[in-house]
């Protein structure tokens, strides 16, 4: 039943990908699938569907990456990254763009080296620290910042704004409670640039993807 599910998926998106992005696609779902069986790597259990349902759920994303990350080689900074969702498949869809993956959990990370080095992807780097101390080494330094289910909005605003050039912008990915978190964002300190909604093929939960801007003002403290 899981047969094709990636590439109606892919389809139903309205993504025009490779044959060799769907093979890469493919191939770090298995890797996933693989290591976490041994490393509990997800709360994912092992069946392919849910991992390609999350996979999917990461791409959906990159029509609204591409609408404002126009430059030729954006860097982004994917906080928490975990199992590589949504930073592998985007760097496997998008090999010109730079991502840093920043997760602390050292099981983790060596999967994420494992499947850089398994796909050949030039395009990111793995840092196994925790995003403050990442932060401290690259200020300032990133056009963008992404996350998937890593911390509330206020706290991942929080974080994301030492890695920010003057303007850069935060993506959250988010599910529809994110109502409730926007109310805890300071409008003073962010602008919401873009709130996209995101269908997810075969997954019937509603998600979206928050866009935001921090406002820079002389008055408040670099």
């Amino acid at each position: 039943m899981s047969e094709g599910l990636l590439a109606l998926g892919i389809e139903d998106l309205g993504l025009k990908l490779s044959a060799s992005n769907v093979a890469d696609l493919e191939l770090f779902l298995q890797e996933m699938g693989r290591w976490n069986q041994v490393h509990n790597l997800t709360a994912i259990e092992g069946e392919n569907d849910s991992i390609r349902l999350h996979l999917i759920d990461s791409i959906a994303v990159l029509p609204v990456l591409r609408q404002f990350l126009k430059g030729t080689a954006p860097k982004i900074a994917d906080l928490g990254s975990g199992g590589g969702l949504p930073a592998i498949p985007i760097a496997i869809v998008q090999p010109n763009w730079q991502l840093s993956l920043i997760e602390a959990i050292r099981k983790k990370t060596a999967f994420l080296q494992h499947v850089r080095g398994k796909l050949k992807l030039k395009n990111i780097e793995v840092l196994c620290e925790r995003v403050e101390d990442a932060a401290v080494q690259q200020p300032a330094q990133f056009d963008a910042v992404i996350s998937r289910a890593f911390t509330n909005l206020a706290r991942f605003l929080e974080l994301s704004l030492p890695f920010l050039k003057p303007d850069g912008l935060v993506f959250a990915m988010k599910a529809k409670r994110a109502d409730d978190e926007m109310k805890d964002v300071s409008m003073e300190q962010w602008r919401l640039v873009a709130d996209e909604p995101l269908h997810i093929p075969n997954l019937a939960v509603e998600r979206r993807l928050l866009v935001l801007a921090p406002v820079r003002k002389s008055t408040l403290t670099p």
